[in-house]
């Protein structure tokens, strides 16, 4: 199916990445079928029993959004694969999806937003952050502490890159969506915090993109030093961490354990390279 779905892509500047697919009306049709049989087991039309309702009834039912929508979901995961690999394309964060046309018996045409992951070029760091601790240390013998703010600081500043408008905007969203659950779970209105901390929804949201930018460019560029320096973690480490977590976290259903050890371990391997370039002074 895959094949006969077209798909162009552009990059912007910033590493944003845009895919628009023209996804042929017969491939649209199988995907709706699909979806009304699914629909069937449950949907209940007057006069049948569920489940044994003839499919057209079920189609009339079943709202116009939640057809395209489900429709997409058997088209676009096998679409999207097929444009990563024809274009040589690495996203970043899955695509965000925008109907541009489905006309009934036309072919359809979906714009995905995504991004890829800039380039980092370290540069001479390794000769900086001794630089930066040492000028701190005239005065008094720095803290571990003092000297990994250092280190962060000198890395922010000295390694440019241009990070993706959505993954600044993703962050973003994140915080002020933990913002807002801490600010509920305290029965506060978020109009009423804000105002009593003498901020409003621009000058925090223009915060939290300040502080966003600087925790991804600090999380790409360890995960550059870590390919760099090929710093590993063992597993040992990996599950002690693994055990904590679960300790302290209640699992989803849903969860994936295995994802969950692919996250700690991509931690542990960040903080073993903040260690490393702690350790260069």
């Amino acid at each position: 199916m895959a094949d006969i779905i077209k798909s162009v892509v552009a990059k912007e500047d910033d590493g944003n990445v845009q895919i628009t697919f023209t996804i042929p009306f017969a491939v649209v049709k199988k995907a709706q079928d699909e979806t009304v049989k699914e629909f069937a087991k449950d949907i209940e039309v007057p006069g049948f029993r569920k489940g044994n309702a003839p499919l057209d009834k079920v189609a009339a039912k079943i709202p116009q959004n939640s057809l395209i929508e489900h429709s997409l979901s058997h088209i676009l995961p096998s679409a999207l694969a097929a444009a990563i690999k024809e274009h040589s394309i690495k996203i970043a964060v899955y695509p965000k999806y925008e109907l541009i046309s489905a006309d009934e018996g036309k072919d359809w045409q979906i714009r995905a937003v995504t991004c890829e992951l800039p380039e980092i070029n370290l540069g001479d760091y390794k000769t900086k952050i001794p630089g930066e601790i040492r000028a701190i240390s005239i005065k008094k013998e720095p803290t571990r502490e003092e000297k990994e703010q250092v280190v962060i600081k000198t890395l922010v500043e000295n390694v440019k890159f241009q990070i993706p408008k959505i993954l600044i905007e993703q962050e973003v969203d994140s915080r002020l969506s933990n913002l807002l659950s801490r600010v509920e779970k305290l029965g506060l209105a978020l109009e009423s915090y804000l105002q009593s901390i003498g901020k409003n929804p621009e000058t925090l949201r223009a915060e939290y993109k300040t502080q966003a930018k600087e925790a991804i460019a600090l999380d790409l560029i360890l995960s550059r030093v870590v390919e760099t320096e090929n710093l590993k973690v063992d597993e040992k480490e990996v599950n002690e961490a693994l055990k904590i977590s679960q300790a302290s976290q209640t699992p989803t259903a849903n969860e994936d354990p295995e994802n969950r050890k692919r996250v700690l371990e991509s931690i542990l391997k960040k903080r073993k390279a903040l260690d490393f370039l702690t350790n260069l002074a």
